[in-house]
């Protein structure tokens, strides 16, 4: 079973060997035997099952929980020359008839549904016409974590797929996931009936990603335009908290001179379809979205991913960044938060429906969050503790390894600050207590006297940066909450009396100045390239706008005709005929047969020009 595993990979996915626990994971599977795996995104998953597939008789139903994700799988599949197809709602009566006709005439490899759609009477009968017939190899069940009422993107149909081992117990199941804590896991087995499945957890860790957190510049874009100047025409993805901030942060993309577009679940779907289209098709446009897009995106070529609010929660931190690089070249994952994020999330949290169980698990995994974000520490090695994996030593490929940050003794400030949000009531925002605490003479304070407190003018010393650094700090460390019954006015916690009776002593973290906008970089070269001679660079932008217009001839995404890393490769090597080129890693037998000659004439045309 090995022997044939290896020359699939090699002769239809152009690979040499496996990474990390594939072979295992595949040996498992095309064995017959149920396996949980759980590893990161662009680490493989797609393989566990899909070789498998191919190794065994019958037809495999890999169960996706979005129609994008479904579609951008079936297209690189049938790229490779794999019999692959898709039930979904794109699809009319004909294509639906043309699809079950092949998938009980044994002419699939992989067929794709969605859970919604396999839990209709009617599919699972035809899963028995199949299952009487040419068989079925195995299920798949991608985005595990959906299971899970704990997680963060839970789909109560999920909870149903048990019926696949109740009414098919000898065809082997594979669960598969990219984030899940500890509790998680626990639960997909649990629900999923996966308890005596074979466990595989791979490395949390993508050291590709470069990970960056910077301080909230208000509400502008300032920071992110910054950022962005370093990754002039790349793909990337901006995630905003809400709607209209979507709006306001593509609107502003825009009139800086960037392809950007909106993304939200209250646009038009037609637009939102077309503005999916265009990144997934496209070479350098950036989308800036709500958390409802991203999920199933199976683009490897984003070279970032920028929040600039923040996210909800560190599993969906993880899971958003790692839509970033995952043909494994570098990425980056940037970061913008402040004060009113923290503020804002906790009110929610506070003001929802969920039950007291549900909110205080979602308060912890805030936390989690906020510990990650002002760690002076390395960030990966947080990062990958919250997931119960360790990280020896500091990575070098994150903004605190890089640049250590200062520290400095703010018991003092934190008294300070803390015993003004006390003396004004503990009814106020950090904007007015940072008046009252600098002595700074405003309406609200003249209101409400607040000039004549013993708080009145004690910080003057401190600029009005460092004081809203030291708040969000408090906040961050449990010292400070956010009353929600008050519009979010500030309260001391119990873990405050320490600080104020002077027994537990602070340190904050100096944010870093902001540096000049004079002072801006504008990449030339694309930091990924940045490592290539000038004609291999030379050969890559040739190999990809060749690429291009192939994808738009096919009307497919570039990325299923060759990855980013693949034209890379192409570039270094410069092979000189199909024997050379077919030693590329990423080129298989029908990509070569296919695409073979054209991509050796664009090398000529290179050495020519």
């Amino acid at each position: 079973m090995q022997q044939a595993a290896l020359e699939l990979l090699r002769t239809t996915f152009g690979h040499e060997g496996f990474r990390g626990e594939q072979a295992e994971i595949v040996d498992c599977v095309a064995g017959g035997n149920d396996a949980l795996v759980l590893m990161p995104t662009g680490g493989g998953k797609s393989l566990c099952y899909q070789l498998p597939a191919l190794l065994r008789g019958g037809c495999a139903i890999v169960v996706s929980p979005l129609i994008a994700l479904m579609q951008d799988q079936v297209e690189g599949l049938r790229q490779l020359g794999v019999k692959a197809a898709f039930l979904n709602s794109t699809l009319d009566a004909a294509g639906v008839a043309a699809v079950e006709r092949d998938f009980l005439g044994g002419d699939l490899d992989l067929l794709y549904v969605a859970p919604e759609r396999l839990l209709t009477p009617r599919f699972l009968s035809l899963l028995d016409r199949a299952h009487a017939g040419p068989g079925i190899a195995l299920f798949a069940i991608d985005e595990a974590h959906c299971v899970s009422q704990w997680g963060h993107d839970f789909r109560p149909e999920y909870r149903q797929l048990t019926v696949l081992h109740e009414r098919w117990p000898g065809v082997p199941r594979i669960a598969l996931t990219a984030t899940a804590d500890a509790p998680t896991r626990e639960e997909i087995a649990e629900r999923l009936g996966l308890q005596d499945a074979r466990r595989f957890t791979s490395s949390f860790d993508r050291p590709n990603i470069r990970y960056t957190v910077v301080q909230k510049d208000g509400g502008g874009t300032r920071a992110l335009l910054d950022f962005l100047a370093r990754h002039r025409g790349q793909s990337g993805i901006v995630y905003a908290f809400s709607r209209r901030r979507v709006e306001s942060v593509a609107e502003q993309l825009q009139q800086a001179g960037i392809d950007a577009l909106p993304y939200h679940a209250g646009m038009e779907a037609q637009v939102r379809a077309e503005h999916q289209r265009r990144f997934l098709q496209g070479d350098g446009v950036v989308v800036v979205a709500t958390i409802a897009f991203g999920m199933g995106i199976d683009k490897p070529d984003v070279r970032f991913v920028a929040h600039v609010d923040l996210p909800k929660s560190i599993e969906g931190y993880y899971q958003e960044t790692g839509r970033a690089g995952r043909d494994g070249m570098p990425a980056e994952a940037w970061l913008s938060y402040g004060l009113g994020d923290v503020v804002n999330l906790r009110m929610l949290i506070n003001q929802g429906e969920a039950g007291d169980e549900r909110k205080r698990l979602e308060l912890r995994k805030l936390d989690a969050l906020l510990g990650f974000c002002e760690s002076t520490g390395c960030r990966r090695q947080a990062l990958l503790g919250w997931f119960g994996e360790e990280h020896a030593g500091a990575c070098g490929n994150c903004d605190n390894c890089l640049h250590p940050p200062e520290c400095w003794d703010g018991t003092e400030a934190a008294r300070m600050a803390l015993s003004c949000v006390y003396r004004t009531g503990q009814r106020f925002g950090a904007g007015h207590v940072i008046d009252v605490l600098r002595g700074t003479p405003t309406d609200k304070v003249a209101q409400h006297g607040h000039q004549s407190l013993s708080t009145w003018g004690i910080g003057a010393e401190l600029p009005v940066r460092q004081w809203s650094s030291v708040f969000r700090q408090l906040v961050a460390l449990g010292l400070l909450e956010a009353d929600h019954e008050r519009h979010g006015a500030l309260r001391l916690t119990q873990a405050a009396g320490p600080v104020l009776r002077g027994e537990r002593e602070l340190t904050f973290r100096k944010d870093a100045a902001r540096p000049p906008r004079a002072t801006r970089q504008r990449a030339s070269v694309d930091a990924s390239l940045e490592d290539l001679s000038l004609e291999e660079r030379q050969r890559f932008e040739a190999l990809r706008r060749w690429r291009a217009e192939t994808a738009r001839e096919q009307n497919v995404p570039a990325y299923v005709i060759f990855h980013d890393a693949t034209l890379r490769s192409i570039a270094e090597a410069a092979p000189d005929d199909l024997d050379a080129l077919a030693q590329v890693p990423g080129i298989g037998t029908v990509k070569l047969e296919r695409y073979g000659e054209d991509v050796l004439q664009q090398l000529l045309d290179c050495e020519a020009a």
